[in-house]
This record gives structure tokens, sequence and C-alpha cells, in this order.
């Protein structure tokens, strides 16, 4: 599926084309800016701390990733603020992405918000730990690339593996029968030790199963 029919146009958020342009991020650039990004952050840590303390630093930051992810995703992503303002920027990170799903262009987070984040977190971890917090920031952003991948592929692909399939079952219940659950994307973890996880009690609607690149037998 490559984004709204004719029937649904692309939501717009900007008026101005510029700034609406700068909203939208296709796999291809994705792609593009990670396989470089991660690979400098790699070159850059590389012989400043010994081989088995990278990985470990990494490996946390990939678990702190994980809770992060579940608590953005459940506090800020679908945060009820009353101030106009802030509703509209909430919308603007992720709402439209609830009222539009299947939007290929706006299923991963565009570089122009990622990017700066990444390096204020780079910077934050670096200046607390030095060289460690390079390593901690290599891993931390890794779990993020997956994230916004498995994101993409549960909305864009089938995940007819055994893995893919729980992943993806997992997330469009949190879109097709309760948005206020089953809030991690990479791992239902969080959601079983924090107790959000929507069970297995029902089934996707057949809407879901319409309008997502589902097969009706998943």
């Amino acid at each position: 599926m490559k984004g709204p029919t004719t029937k649904e146009k692309r939501l717009v958020l900007f008026e101005n084309p510029f700034l609406e342009m700068l909203t939208l991020a296709s796999i291809w650039l994705f792609a593009a800016v990670w396989i470089v990004v991660l690979p400098l952050i790699a070159f850059v840590g590389w012989g400043t701390v010994s081989v088995s303390t990278a990985v470990g630093l990494s490996l946390g930051g990939l678990l702190v990733w994980s809770l992060f992810e579940y608590i953005a995703h459940r506090h800020l992503f679908h945060w009820e603020p009353q101030w106009l303002p802030a509703r509209q920027l909430v919308f603007a990170i992720h709402g439209n992405h609830h009222a539009q799903p299947t939007d290929h262009l706006r299923n991963l987070m565009p570089p122009i918000v990622s990017l700066p984040v990444a390096g204020v977190i780079w910077a934050l971890s670096y200046a607390l730990a030095g060289n460690a917090g390079t390593w901690f920031v290599f891993g931390f952003l890794v779990g993020y690339v997956l994230y916004d991948l498995t994101h993409y592929a549960c909305h864009q692909w089938s995940m007819r593996g055994r893995i893919g399939k729980v992943i993806k079952k997992h997330h469009m219940r949190h879109h097709f029968m309760g948005e206020d659950g089953n809030f991690g994307v990479t791992t239902p973890l969080w959601d079983h030790v924090l107790d959000t996880r929507i069970g297995s009690a029902g089934r996707v609607s057949a809407k879901a199963m319409r309008e997502l690149p589902v097969h009706p037998a998943e």
C-alpha cells in the first residue's frame, strides 16, 4: 500500500508547502539518513572504550530506548492538553497518524525532527558520561531506528513471520481496539509489565483488515 488513495487525500498539517514537505519521510530517505548517522556515531566512539564496554553500553541504550518508546507513546503522543497550540502540536506529531494510519510518508518520523532530537540527546549524554555516553546513545538510536522501521512495517508490509504477526497484531489492536493500550511497538514487554496490554479477546475489525495490509487470517 502506497499512501492514501485518491478518495483519501493526505492530511495537510501546514499551509506552507515547504513546511508541509518537511513533515513527510519516505522509507528511502529514512534509510539514507540513518545508514550514514549510525556508522558516524560508531566511528566517533570507536577505540574510546573497550569492545566489551561498548557492547554493554549499547545494549543498555537499547533497553532504555524500549522504555522511552513506551513512555513517549503513552504520555506524549496520546497527551490530551486543553491548550489549543499544544493540542495542535500533539496532532502534528502523532494524532494525524491515527487519523490516517495508511499514509506511508507519515509512518516514519521526519529527519527534521529526529536528527535535532538525536543531536541533543547525544550532547547531553556526552556531557554527562563522556565517551561512554556516545556508545549509550548509539544503542539508544539503534533502538529508535528499529522502532520506526517496525512501525512502518506494521502499516505497510504483511509481516507473515511468527514474530512479525505478534508485533503487528499488538500494534493494530492499539489502532483499532483501543488507543489507551498497547503502546509498545517494537516489543509488548512494557505493556505486559505496566498492565496496558490489550488482550486477545475479540478480533481486529474487518475495516482495519481492509484499510491496512493485513491478511484476514492473521
